[in-house]
């Protein structure tokens, strides 16, 4: 079955974080900039000498396996693929899809499926081939032996494509961990080869039978691998500290937070800049935000709260890409509440909601309390929200672009956000103004009078702050 697939042009707007308007659009450019042409990639930096999988994705042909479900969901997920293609820099020129009760066991596809997809690719002048599942190494080589060109599955893509995006030190590390882990068990090349050995003064000074019975360059290269891993996996944890410190300083303060998760390109960043007036990068495009952005945010009635953007999810995410990143990750397994963000105008917006649960579930966020946002309610079926509304109880149907339904969601916010504050009255003298302002920003300030000894004060204060209001009024009694 040949789905034809049509590639469809991005659009963009807004910043980086606390910058002017025209960096944060310069850093969006730059990234549209970084599209494939022939002879460069992103793959890693080759530390061996052993002949690795270039990805070099131009031009090229998808391909799918429909085990299960509907036709319409075997269709989705190729054009979302197609789409993961389309954002890793490849012009995508036609897709196909096999029905099969499980993937072929050597070749993904039958035999016949497999011929017909490499006289598509001849025929195409395509470069490279998409599989929309991941391989095992053994379907990939014989894959590819059939259709003459190169041959990556789902994995490989995404993970490519977090390769491009990744752009603090921390997600640059992490990105490279997870294609690590994902190449270590499909090394290419000469296995019987054997590497130098040394002898002589150059063993060391051991000479004459000094010298080991030698190692193949694979064996060389995965010990290389795992070396650079145990080195990455150790930088990630020395950075992860700094991210639990300033998390602990949140909890001191005792600061609510609210964490944004959902489907990839579902609007997570867009709601982010409505809510708190922040300018990060918002793209059209899958995966644009690796990095979490951490904003403060007020509810209707004033309490403080914390609002963290973190990566989206997709549908089959890769469990490298959980592993590596599940120290940031954390940020959604200790929020005290999750907007579980829903693209409204998706084709599948269920599915999406599944996928994005099952993530939440392995990284152990599975119990913190949700909303479910329904956004692009501008652009979606007012049948299909209707129905998104119904099943999910206490969803919220906004717009992050329009900016409808935001009052709505501050208002959920408000009232599933644990309250650990407590009400105080207390006269503060003029010359702790300092107090009268923590409580403005630490707190609720429910009234304000100035009489002659001080400010009188009616607030809901986070405990901490109680205590020190409550030891000032002790003392000027």
């Amino acid at each position: 079955m040949s789905l034809p697939l049509s590639s469809t042009p991005a659009s963009h707007i807004s910043a980086a974080p606390d910058e002017p308007d025209d960096v944060g659009q310069l850093e969006l450019e730059d990234r549209h900039a970084l599209r494939r042409v022939a002879g460069l990639s992103t793959e890693l930096q080759d530390v061996t000498e052993v002949e690795y999988r270039e990805l070099r994705l131009e031009r090229v042909v998808l391909m799918g396996v429909w085990t299960d479900g509907t036709l319409a969901e075997a269709e989705n997920s190729l054009r979302e693929l197609s789409r993961l293609a389309e954002t890793a820099g490849s012009q995508v020129l036609d897709g196909l899809i096999q029905r099969r009760s499980r993937p072929d066991s050597a070749t993904y596809v039958g035999a016949g499926k497999a011929a017909e997809l490499a006289a598509l690719v001849a025929s195409s002048d395509a470069d490279t081939v998409i599989c929309d599942g991941e391989l095992t190494p053994g379907q990939l080589r014989r894959l590819e032996g059939i259709v003459r060109v190169k041959v990556i599955d789902r994995t490989a893509l995404i993970l490519d494509i977090f390769a491009q995006h990744a752009r603090s030190k921390e997600g640059k590390a992490q990105v490279e961990l997870a294609q690590l882990q994902y190449m270590l068990p499909r090394l290419r090349g000469w296995g019987e080869s054997l590497s130098r050995q040394a002898g002589g003064r150059v063993a060391g000074g051991g000479g004459i039978g000094a010298r080991g019975p030698g190692e193949t360059k694979i064996e060389t290269d995965r010990r290389r691998i795992r070396a650079r891993m145990t080195k990455l996996r150790r930088e990630v944890a020395e950075m992860s500290v700094g991210r639990q410190v300033q998390r602990g300083q949140r909890r001191r303060r005792e600061v609510p937070s609210v964490a944004i998760a959902g489907y990839t390109n579902a609007g997570k960043s867009s709601l982010l800049n409505r809510l708190t007036g922040a300018q990060v990068l918002v793209d059209d495009s899958l995966f644009a935000t690796l990095d979490p952005a951490v904003r403060r945010a007020r509810t209707p009635a004033g309490r403080p709260f914390t609002l963290t953007d973190t990566v989206g999810f997709v549908r089959h995410l890769p469990h490298q890409l959980v592993d590596a990143f599940r120290s940031t990750l954390e940020e959604v397994a200790e929020a005290d509440l999750i907007l579980h963000v829903v693209d409204g105008s998706d084709a599948d917006p269920r599915a999406q909601i599944a996928a994005v649960r099952e993530v939440l579930g392995e990284i152990g966020a599975g119990d913190v309390p949700e909303i479910v946002v329904i956004n692009k309610a501008d652009q979606a079926d007012p049948i299909e929200v209707e129905g998104l509304r119904l099943a999910e109880r206490g969803a919220v149907v906004v717009s992050a672009r329009t900016g409808a339904g935001i009052d709505e969601l501050l208002g959920e916010v408000e009232r599933l956000l644990p309250r650990h504050d407590q009400e105080v009255i207390v006269t503060v003298p003029y010359d702790r103004g300092d107090l009268v302002s923590r409580a403005h920003r630490e707190g609720e300030v429910l009234a304000v009078r100035h009489g002659q000894d001080g400010t009188e004060l009616t607030a809901r204060v986070p405990p901490g702050l109680a205590a020190e209001l409550g030891r000032l009024a002790a003392a000027s009694r």
